[in-house]
């Protein structure tokens, strides 16, 4: 789609050379037109005005209006009277070789992991947050600030850490960046400065991110197998591993809570081995029927980074996180931070704190909360009513499920004749480190899936998931 200028006259850069002996008429023309043969404008997209363009090359309005004729007679340019020049419909040739573009099939229902619910985002909220944040934003907010972010966003947050999740959150300690993937960069940065070669994850997990980020920072990553308690401590035990990322709360993507006992003997080995955890509280929000899990860095605050952000609960595309660091990082987080980018947006933050403050972010969660029951409700339904067979865990909290699925049904079979149908299915082979496909499970995720999509979705694909271990079509 073209850009749409409205008001002033869009500007266009254009050099003019009087020294090379070419006409400036040609040279208007020429340059012009190999900006629409090479795409700089598209077509319908609007040029300046003669008399602006004129203005602005020093040119006299009589010859840009000529060099305009000539392109509307070469069929470039489009004018009316009363409307602005444009690029011509059919003014843009593709460039040698190019793909075309090609529509994307349209999905009964796609049960992708990791979205919320992107059509429930608190607009009307948010935008009443930046106002409010922006009427009472001082000048000097304006300036690059403290790398830690603003102290009244920390000030916020560490109030609501402490009373929802149980940790022992203390402002000065806290680092805004933004998103995960960038607080898990600047961790792993500070701890390959203070010594740490080997940085251990849960397996399943994120093994994709979590080892390009290890080997971004120089440090070697390997897997530790997770079960129904959550990770396997004296399997971690074996590695030579210092630091270590886990999902405790709803592990991703089993879905299970890291059992007490686990807690304890994960915090005795980080103190024997003198090492970090890493806590990734993605989606601890939004739990069902169980009660619920505080955080481990409540535990045990001098020896883990805990990672939140708001992209489950609200959006990912705000891009606001936040490190809680122990003492002996707080330091090094900080000037990463500061050379990473120097801070993450004033306004956005401020925004996001008197979201917090006026209750409006509590009353988002609760009714997101009864929004993925309801549709957590309908997945298990339809699942009971079209595949009987097949076994549903990790429903606990978030907004995805796994499916077991019976016999041999192979993973890339199933969700290349599910998407034939029109689903989306996912299986878990990228969340295990050797990328097997056995045994076959699928992650159903529910964040941004309407409950009518989830009905018509699990019923389209039914048999294929019940199915016995024949081949499938």
């Amino acid at each position: 789609m073209p850009v749409q200028w409205s008001g002033f006259s869009p500007e266009l850069l254009l050099v003019i050379d009087r020294d090379s002996g070419e006409q400036l008429r040609a040279q208007l023309e020429r340059q012009i037109r190999d900006a629409i043969r090479t795409g700089r404008l598209t077509a319908g997209e609007r040029l300046p005005s003669s008399r602006e363009l004129a203005r602005g090359l020093e040119l006299s309005r009589g010859l840009v209006q000529e060099c305009y004729a000539q392109l509307q007679a070469e069929g470039y340019l489009v004018a009316r009277t009363g409307s602005a020049t444009r690029v011509a419909a059919c003014a843009n040739v593709p460039a040698a070789g190019a793909p075309l573009a090609q529509d994307r099939p349209r999905l009964i229902a796609d049960f992708r992991w990791g979205v919320p619910d992107l059509g429930s985002f608190p607009l009307a909220d948010w935008l009443w947050a930046l106002r409010e944040a922006g009427r009472a934003m001082p000048t000097s907010a304006f300036d690059y600030g403290d790398p830690r972010g603003s102290a009244r966003l920390r000030e916020v947050l560490a109030g609501y850490l402490r009373r929802v999740r149980a940790a022992a959150a203390d402002p000065e300690r806290m680092v805004i960046c933004s998103g995960y993937a960038q607080g898990l960069a600047l961790t792993l940065d500070a701890l390959a400065r203070h010594g740490v070669r080997t940085l251990a994850y849960e397996d399943p997990g994120a093994p994709a991110t979590t080892t390009a980020a290890a080997a971004r920072a120089g440090l070697s990553a390997v897997p530790v197998p997770v079960d129904a308690h959550g990770i396997d401590v004296r399997a971690l035990e074996a590695t030579d591993a210092r630091a270590v990322v886990l999902t405790p709360a709803h592990q991703w993507p089993t879905g299970v809570v890291l059992a007490p006992e686990r807690r304890q003997e994960l915090i005795e080995w980080a103190v024997r081995r003198d090492a970090v955890l890493i806590e990734d509280d993605y989606d601890a929000e939004f739990r069902y029927d169980r009660e619920p899990v505080g955080a481990v860095q409540g535990l045990a605050a001098d020896r883990v980074v805990a990672i939140g952000t708001v992209s489950k609960s609200l959006a990912p595309a705000l891009r606001i996180g936040w490190l809680l660091s122990p003492p002996a990082l707080t330091a090094e987080l900080v000037r990463n931070k500061q050379l990473s980018d120097r801070g993450s947006p004033t306004l956005d933050q401020l925004a996001l704190a008197r979201l917090i403050e006026s209750g409006r972010y509590d009353r988002h969660l609760r009714r997101m909360r009864t929004t993925y029951a309801a549709r957590r409700g309908a997945l298990l339904a339809a699942l009971a009513e079209h595949a009987p067979g097949v076994r549903v865990t990790g429903l606990a909290a978030g907004f995805h499920a796994v499916a077991h699925l019976p016999g041999a049904i192979g993973e890339q079979a199933l969700v290349a004749a599910a998407r034939a149908r029109g689903v989306g299915l996912y299986g878990m082979s990228g969340c295990r480190s050797t990328r097997s496909t056995t045994p076959t499970r699928l992650l159903l995720g529910f964040g941004d899936v309407g409950e009518r999509a989830i009905t018509a979705g699990i019923a389209a694909v039914g048999d294929l998931l019940a199915s016995s271990p024949q081949p499938l079509p």
